[in-house]
């Protein structure tokens, strides 16, 4: 059998993740080669990822490549997937997820505490959930934006563009800085984006049925698929992509699928939240109640100012 391509991005981080795909299909007697695809959210750094599409950022370019034949698979953090693909495509495997918090990291060690700084701190991100999540919970913080891969942003740091980075756990641990998290951000504050901690991969419609099964079996797994379908499903039903400041989470305990999520205004302002469960058949469902829930609560007005706000 041929080596299976497997399309990535070429930072230091997607290509940590293309390499953990390429080992489980390894460990199942299957040969790889890494591919490395440029993407328009690695070639445009000067402008928030917002402004520049909430579609196919990171994901566009590899699909080009899917759809060519030119690779068989294509890795992604499930965090930067639309919440709707282009027709012909599918997502066919989630790894096993990471820790999903939201972490701060800082060069300084003496880091002050959130709740009670009186200091004024800067911390950099470009995530519009984190800023507004950030400007909610903690209004005396402010934020600028970084873009950049985890090292550009962490050498932007400590030239003193910011006093620290708000990043999800997985990237950071994944990378090795563990000794630069100064604070674990509480997951009933903070809860993550749709599907933060773990990676998808994606295929073309055109890949063999025997080939597809072979990854499937190699790197899915089962209870992280469910909770991302929950959480995706969700994501759908508002349209949301990386300019809109929404977040899930779906827990598997037990028998019981529990999902919980919302959305934020841009400015922090308000917040709308709910939460379900059902058993794992209901996944999909349950993405679709709790987006209604949270549309009926006053989302549909959200999402037009969001998206307003985003065009001017």
């Amino acid at each position: 059998m041929k080596p299976i391509r497997i399309g990535t991005r070429g930072s230091k981080l997607a290509l940590f993740q293309a390499h953990h795909v390429a080992a489980l299909l390894h460990a199942r007697g299957l040969a790889t080669e890494i591919v490395i695809i440029a993407t328009k959210g690695d070639q445009v750094l000067d402008v928030a990822i917002s402004k520049i599409g909430s579609k196919g950022v990171f994901t566009e370019e590899l699909e080009n490549q899917l759809a060519e034949r030119n690779v068989d698979i294509a890795v992604h953090s499930a965090k930067d997937l639309p919440s709707r693909l282009p027709e012909g495509f599918d997502i066919i495997a989630f790894t096993e997820r990471e820790k999903v918090n939201d972490v701060i990291i800082s060069h300084k060690k003496d880091f002050p505490a959130l709740e009670t700084t009186k200091k004024p701190l800067l911390l950099g991100t470009s995530s519009t959930r984190r800023i507004a999540t950030l400007a909610y919970y903690y209004p005396q913080v402010r934020t600028t934006d970084i873009r950049g891969n985890l090292q550009t942003r962490i050498a932007k740091m400590e030239r003193g563009v910011c006093d620290g980075l708000l990043l999800a756990y997985a990237g950071v641990h994944r990378m090795g800085y563990d000794t630069l998290i100064r604070k674990e951000l509480s997951l009933e504050e903070f809860i993550p984006a749709v599907g933060q901690g773990c990676i998808g991969v994606e295929a073309h419609s055109s890949l063999a049925g025997p080939l597809k099964e072979a990854i499937q079996q190699a790197v899915n797994d089962p209870a992280t698929a469910v909770c991302l379908e929950a959480e995706r499903s969700f994501l759908r039903v508002l349209e949301g992509g990386c300019s809109i400041p929404a977040f899930a989470l779906a827990e598997w305990k037990g028998d019981v699928v529990h999902l919980r999520g919302g959305l934020m205004q841009l400015e922090g302002k308000e917040r709308l939240y709910d939460s379900f469960q059902g058993n794992e058949k209901e996944a999909h469902s349950l993405g679709i109640k709790l987006a209604e829930s949270i549309l009926k609560k006053g989302g549909d007005r959200l999402l037009k100012e969001i998206k307003q706000s985003i065009d001017e």
